[in-house]
């Protein structure tokens, strides 16, 4: 949707798609585990590895990480942020053998000066969403324990404009990471601007569908999926879905999708339908929903009639692409519909 006006974006079609949130766990992990210094602080106990013996292997290796700042970050009170403390970090997990990307995907934003709390699940979530939001109302008593269990790392988003120049469909595969032992399922919850515009047929060709409830008063579609199996602790897993919409009243101008989390890359595509091509498309970020756009540029259209924004290491927030169609005098032109 275009960003210039509250009213054209009331009134447009498009959805709104939220990170992958899982149901299972009922209760917060009081360990801390799921986070950089608690799974920093596990796999150093598993290898019997003193701060001193990590801190020489670093070295070795051509990196000077200090005992008091390897303390410092297994304790919580800093984070590595500086170029040569994240290339430790990639080293450290080959040290502790972890998985590759698995302590530097648990790493949050820079850190403002003096010690912080970071938010739990719900309070980052509400951070993005605010109160009372729509994702809220329909997961219910839900949305407390969201995400408790995995993490999203990829998120590949292939929206589908058609003819008439409203949604046709969208499509999202998810890399997501178990968090700790036992995860088995994730809740994925898609947002429509118009309520005209309802899934008509949803396929999922990884994972197993296991609820699919669509809240026409919030324009809200729930889906539940499960993974096929449980998960090992930082075990990783892939998730694709595709749900097709009936025709809107109106064209579509914007797609976006909230994150809470730190995502190693976010992929989003737009195909427009050859008698739908836009005049304009650009990309921008929210900070938070409802916030005004920021960091808009422009992309350009391909020959395959599509536009798309790769983001690595995309930050939380709101991450949107926006278009806008050809208008004569009249305001007709060629706009489709």
């Amino acid at each position: 949707m275009s960003s210039d006006t509250d009213t054209d974006e009331a009134h447009a079609t498009a959805a709104r798609t939220g990170e992958a949130i899982t149901t299972s766990a009922l209760h917060a992990a009081a360990t801390g585990a799921d986070t950089f210094p608690g799974v920093l602080r596990e796999a150093l106990n598993r290898r019997g590895l003193s701060l001193e013996r990590v801190s020489e292997r670093l070295r070795v290796r051509g990196i000077t990480i200090s005992q008091a700042t390897l303390s410092s970050w297994q304790r919580g009170r800093s984070q590595p942020e500086r170029a040569r403390s994240l290339q430790a970090v990639d080293v450290l997990e080959e040290i502790l053998e972890l998985p590759a990307g698995s302590l530097r995907s648990l790493l949050g934003p820079r850190r403002p000066r003096g010690r912080t709390t970071p938010p739990d699940a719900e309070g980052a979530a509400l951070q993005i969403l605010g109160e009372d939001s729509v994702v809220e109302k329909a997961l219910g008593a839900r949305f407390r324990h969201f995400n408790r269990e995995t993490s999203s790392l990829m998120v590949h988003d292939i929206v589908r404009v058609g003819e008439s120049g409203t949604l046709s469909g969208i499509s999202t595969t998810n890399v997501l990471r178990a968090k700790r032992a036992g995860a088995d399922r994730a809740i994925f919850v898609l947002s429509f601007d118009d309520e005209a515009a309802e899934p008509v047929d949803i396929k999922v060709t990884c994972g197993r569908l296991a609820e699919a409830t669509y809240l026409k008063g919030l324009k809200s579609l729930v889906l539940e999926i499960h993974f096929g199996r449980q998960l090992a602790k930082l075990d990783t897993t892939v998730v694709s879905y595709a749900v097709e919409v009936s025709p809107s009243e109106t064209p579509a101008t914007h797609y976006e999708r909230w994150s809470r989390t730190n995502l190693h890359e976010y992929l989003q595509q737009v195909f427009f339908h050859p008698g739908a091509l836009p005049a304009d498309c650009h990309r921008y970020v929210r900070d938070k929903v409802g916030d005004p756009p920021r960091g808009r540029r422009r992309i350009p259209l391909s020959e395959a009639h599509d536009v798309h924004v790769l983001t690595s290491r995309c930050k939380p927030g709101v991450h949107g692409v926006a278009w806008e169609y050809a208008t004569g005098p009249n305001g007709t032109g060629d706009r489709p519909g």
